[in-house]
């Protein structure tokens, strides 16, 4: 039998294999660079976030954990797609178009909670300084945290250095913690002033620190959505290919 000129093998003429006019499958796996950015962009969420997510509702401390949950379920779904597209297997590809549009369809809907939402992150925030203030003392990492909190951002309390006057062990002492005073001395956090401590509040800061660098997790976000789209795509021409080498032959 003569060899076909466009597949170059033998078979009836116009019989072209099945990957051969759409994309190859690296085209697949860019889900998979997809997701490897996710987990970096959890990663580095969890960091930048670290000291204000303490201080902030559990449901906001597991936010990047969800995202690297997330990266790495689209990972592992595009090897799915590779070895679909490798063994121009028509019901491998499916699948993974499917899971990959569900995966898209889920973080679209993830996207439009958090802007519906944002406006409550102030009320979460205000409610997790106070808890974490509350707590001051009694619990070695959250105190911690909030020494390190307000040493970063140079405030003292939630709103102003006085919250701290609302729990009993300052107040009788007149006192505020000593990582608010502008320079560590022995007596600095005793009777405090303007001159001695910080007197803003630490919520406006952390607000607008938050809200900077969820707006860059955002943007890259919305990026990675968008070569998940092109992933959708790129996986239905290869499924119209594939079935029509099946066709074909």
């Amino acid at each position: 039998m003569v060899p076909d000129p466009i597949s170059g093998s033998g078979g009836p003429p116009g019989c072209v294999p099945a990957l051969q006019c759409v994309p190859p499958p690296p085209a697949v796996s860019c889900p998979q660079v997809c997701g490897v950015a996710l987990v970096a962009i959890g990663i580095y969420a969890h960091l930048a976030l670290n000291q204000a997510l303490v201080a902030g509702s559990g449901s906001a401390a597991s936010s990047p954990v969800a995202i690297m949950v997330v990266g790495i379920i689209i990972f592992f779904v595009s090897f799915f797609g590779c070895c679909g597209a490798w063994k121009e297997s028509y019901c491998m590809v499916t699948t993974f178009a499917v899971l990959l549009s569900i995966i898209f369809l889920v973080e679209i809907a993830a996207a439009i909670a958090g802007y519906v939402f944002k406006d409550k992150v102030r009320s979460v925030l205000e409610e997790g300084l106070w808890d974490t203030m509350s707590k001051y003392g009694e619990d070695v990492p959250l105190t911690e945290a909030v020494d390190k909190l307000q040493e970063d951002f140079h405030c003292c309390g939630s709103n102003n250095y006085t919250d701290w006057a609302t729990l009993e062990r300052f107040r009788a002492n007149n006192t505020v913690p000593r990582s608010c005073c502008r320079v560590n001395t022995t007596n600095c956090n005793v009777n405090p002033t303007a001159s001695t401590i910080y007197v803003e509040g630490c919520q406006k800061g952390i607000e607008a620190w938050m809200k900077k660098n969820i707006l860059i997790v955002a943007a890259v976000a919305l990026g990675i959505a968008f070569f998940e789209i092109l992933g959708v795509i790129f996986t239905c021409c290869l499924m119209k290919g594939i079935r029509s080498g099946y066709e074909v032959m």
